[in-house]
């Protein structure tokens, strides 16, 4: 019989964990809330750590409230979905004031986070994998945390409503047209995992089949029956993945129905959207996120602008319009493909786009305005060198991951001022935040 204690929580890990001290060593447990005090049954234990569950919350959080999911906790995906948005809201807010100050050393303050009105069915992209369960029924869902156990939901509360009939469709037809979901020990089966997006705007849906072969029975018939039930999909792609790996799709894709691709607008701009393109979740926050990128920027129509890290162009397309020219740089070959694309489907002249390391790049010229959108790692010591040296009058860091940005302001604060720090929400229910940070060059 595995231990059990009775504990309160009083914090959260930085994914969203709450946190048990118990006679001097630390229990991380999934779904607890800061000031709850409950009975936890201790699931395994670390050197440094153990982790638990809950089994009876003694003490309720005045905070807690019904998630709409029932599988809120157990899939990882939405950590906070018990907790009131305007408390994540507070927590998001405290968390990253609290690392900018303690990692960046940064002493101004954040002047706002933007949260969503109705902070449910955002996602526009999902990818979800598909199983058996022990009686060899065929589920998806998503991944219990930290494992690759598939917990089954049929209605996510986070995901575009356009999805749930999608998926429900596929299912249905894989049961009786014989088409096996991928199993990772056996590496047998078809379809591994299920990719839609859908553009907010446009209402085009695109449905990405991972698959472990590209041709197998009742192929055609599968798709073509899809497409009848759901009408309003776009376009399907197969893309094959036969490698076994985490990472989930492949490198060849085969077109079936449809362009391979869809269209939508954000902040007025018509973007091209592929299965492999960079293109966020959230349509609506990240229309606040960009718009408040350009605000901050205070693009005048003589400067010359870098968007480094530039992805399909999504920043670079929105800031030519405020400004004489934009340089996009992306290491990616694909992206730089869309964004080039992207600015001749808006008719922008005063943009391009290059393949390139933007460290080596930005030594050539000089800029005005860097705006600078990393991956969650954040900005590598060449590109970090490259900018101080290169000097533009602002740099706008729009960031995923607070840590990393912190560590990047405290070498950027050599030469630059923090002008202002913004939080936008793109992730509710999550531990994720976003943030725009305009910097200055000191005189």
């Amino acid at each position: 019989m595995k231990e059990t204690i009775n504990g309160k929580c009083v914090d959260y890990t930085f994914d969203g964990q709450g946190i048990v001290k118990n006679n001097g060593k630390v229990i991380f447990v999934p779904g607890l809330l800061k000031d709850e005090e409950a009975t936890i049954e201790i699931l395994y234990q670390k050197k440094d750590f153990d982790v638990g569950r809950i089994v009876k919350i003694n003490t309720f959080s005045p905070f807690r409230i019904k998630p709409k999911c029932p599988c809120s906790t157990a899939c990882g995906g939405c950590c906070f979905q018990a907790l009131d948005y305007q408390e994540q809201l507070k927590l998001k807010f405290n968390h990253a004031s609290d690392t900018l100050k303690k990692i960046g050393g940064i002493s101004k303050g954040i002047s706002n986070i933007y949260g969503m009105e109705y902070p449910y069915e955002y996602r526009n992209k999902i990818q979800i994998p598909f199983g058996f369960d022990r009686q060899k029924r065929i589920i998806y869902g998503f991944y219990k945390y930290k494992s690759h156990d598939i917990v089954p939901i049929e209605n996510c509360a986070i995901e575009d409503k356009v999805h749930v009939n999608i998926l429900k469709t596929i299912k249905e037809l894989m049961r009786t047209m014989h088409i096996d979901p991928y199993n990772e020990d056996t590496r047998r089966g078809v379809v591994r995992h299920v990719l839609i997006r859908h553009g907010k705007v446009s209402n085009e849906t695109m449905v990405v089949f991972v698959v472990n072969q590209l041709m197998f029975p009742s192929r055609k018939n599968f798709v073509k029956e899809l497409v009848k039930q759901n009408p309003y999909i776009s376009t399907v792609v197969f893309n094959l993945n036969d490698r076994d790996t985490n990472v989930i799709l492949g490198s060849k894709e085969d077109v079936v129905y449809g362009s391979g691709f869809i269209y939508d607008t954000l902040c007025g701009i018509r973007f091209k959207i592929s299965s492999k393109s960079f293109y966020q979740v959230n349509h609506d926050q990240c229309e606040v996120l960009y718009n408040l990128a350009i605000k901050e920027a205070e693009l005048k129509p003589t400067d010359i602008v870098l968007d480094a890290y530039c992805g399909i162009g999504t920043i670079g397309l929105i800031a030519s319009k405020q400004c004489k020219t934009v340089d996009g740089v992306e290491i990616i070959k694909e992206a730089i493909y869309d964004a080039t694309n992207n600015a001749k489907y808006n008719g922008i002249t005063n943009a391009k786009f290059v393949c390139d390391d933007a460290s080596n790049y930005m030594m050539n010229k000089k800029y005005d305005v860097v705006f600078v959108d990393p991956p969650r790692k954040g900005l590598d010591d060449p590109f970090l060198k490259s900018l101080l040296k290169n000097e533009p009058n602002k740099i706008i860091y729009v960031s995923c991951d607070v840590g990393t940005l912190a560590r990047d302001l405290k070498l950027l604060k050599i030469k630059y001022d923090v002008k202002s720090i913004n939080l936008v929400d793109m992730f509710p229910h999550t531990f994720h935040v976003e943030a725009v940070v305009s910097l200055v060059l000191k005189h």
